[in-house]
């Protein structure tokens, strides 16, 4: 049965719906990517553009995401609470915001950007919305799938500026999505409870906690080496790469400490924060530090 809800709490409901927190995250990668397109030359109108069409994209997809998800989320402790689990917003109300925003979204970027910067946009709308959303609960890949989404927003801040995609939004789509794949495992870990729940075939379930520690690790190896390679092909400066190096290896020795943790949800919970930390200070000094 649908709860009632006044005006005020049903707008906070609905924008609880779009899950801001991942809107926020996207909106530091798209800026970081606009800003190595950008090279110093920075258009704040085209910026402003890109970043409020692209979140309402994002937004579109995680409404989507609840609704596909809410029999799901009903499973898990952390999201049993959400507004189309407990009855709050009604299905067809946050299909029909779903698609309104989608739609303003994709006006806003084809208007101000190029037809490039939309098509990336939509193309990470359905890889989110229609592969992830779907494989999740079958493959243990689903995780790399979403990593895959996940990676595409600073390419959408790119190619707003650039119109084209070259080795850098190559080199920083990759730096993402390999970024990502122990930023998700770290959060499997630490709600292992909650997956094992919902019957999520995530890796640390599938194949055991030491064999996702040692994917970690390695994922992580390869995200440094990719960071490197801005600097490497001089789309960053050294600034970036001593940034990149110092937090890439902190983040290397946590993971190695996790081999032999004795508590692995904590460990997992470090692992996640530190993630949040160097993405956030890689996109802060790319303006600073490009060529």
């Amino acid at each position: 049965m649908e709860k009632t809800a006044t005006p005020t709490s049903l707008t906070r409901i609905y924008c609880l719906l779009t899950k801001p927190g991942i809107i926020l995250g996207n909106g530091i990668t798209t800026a970081g990517g606009f800003a190595l397109a950008s090279r110093g030359h920075f258009d704040v109108r085209l910026f402003l553009a890109a970043i409020i069409g692209l979140s309402l994209i994002i937004a579109s997809a995680c409404v989507f995401n609840n609704y596909i998800d809410r029999e799901l989320d009903e499973k898990m402790e952390r999201t049993k609470t959400r507004a189309l689990v407990t009855g709050m917003a009604s299905v067809q109300g946050a299909l029909l915001f779903a698609i309104c925003l989608a739609l303003v979204g994709t006006f806003t970027l084809a208007f101000f950007t190029n037809f490039l910067t939309v098509a990336i946009a939509l193309l990470g709308f359905f890889v989110y919305v229609i592969l992830y959303s779907f494989s999740k609960y079958r493959s243990i890949h689903g995780t790399l799938i979403g990593s895959i989404a996940g990676a595409v927003p600073p390419v959408v801040g790119y190619c707003a500026v650039s119109n084209r995609i070259d080795l850098g939004a190559c080199l920083f789509f990759t730096m993402m999505a390999l970024w990502q794949m122990p930023h998700f495992l770290a959060i499997a870990i630490y709600r292992l409870e909650d997956y094992a729940a919902a019957s999520l075939p995530v890796l640390p379930i599938q194949k055991g906690l030491q064999t996702t520690k040692i994917h970690m690790l390695l994922y992580i190896i390869a995200f440094m080496m990719t960071s490197f390679m801005l600097t490497v092909f001089d789309y960053t400066g050294y600034a970036y790469l001593v940034v990149a190096g110092l937090l890439g290896t902190f983040w290397l020795w946590l993971c190695i400490q996790g081999l032999t943790s004795a508590n692995d949800k904590i460990w997992a919970r470090k692992m996640f924060l530190f993630s949040l930390v160097i993405v956030i200070s890689l996109c802060l000094m790319i303006p600073f530090s490009v060529i």
